[in-house]
């Protein structure tokens, strides 16, 4: 049974690369259900896929210091960048491929934790248009 343990992802947002600070990621994607029964379905719901969306998840390791991470993030408050994220930080390709789009920065969460806990955010953003799948 083929398996992977996640060790070294990659991840890009607006051209930083974030992989030091990161300690979870995740890009899902959905599409809306749409109802379309009638009663030729025989008392069977039908559905089809209406519009798509998706999101990226994140949980970081922050850094306050000049050039880290929470000076990286504050000012992309707001606006909508590019990201990529693939399973491995070695070259795109079948076995490592890369998901790339757009998500709208919509929340930062600087300070977070209890005594004693590590310095760390969970951010979630939506993405805007399509996330392209390649392994090329």
């Amino acid at each position: 049974m083929p398996t992977m343990v996640l060790t070294g992802v990659y991840l890009s947002l607006n051209a930083n690369v974030l992989n030091e600070y990161a300690r979870k990621a995740e890009v899902a994607v959905e599409v809306e259900e749409k109802d379309v029964t009638t009663y030729i379905s025989a008392g069977w719901k039908l559905v089809i896929g209406g519009l798509k969306s998706g999101s990226l998840a994140l949980e970081l390791l922050n850094d306050f210091a000049a050039t880290k991470l929470d000076s990286i993030m504050w000012p992309l408050i707001g606006t909508v960048v590019p990201f990529e994220i693939r399973p491995d930080q070695a070259a795109v390709s079948t076995s490592n491929p890369k998901y790339t789009g757009s998500v709208l920065v919509k929340e930062w969460g600087s300070i977070s934790g209890s005594v004693g806990d590590e310095a760390s955010v969970g951010v979630t953003y939506p993405t805007s248009g399509a996330v392209v799948r390649a392994t090329s």
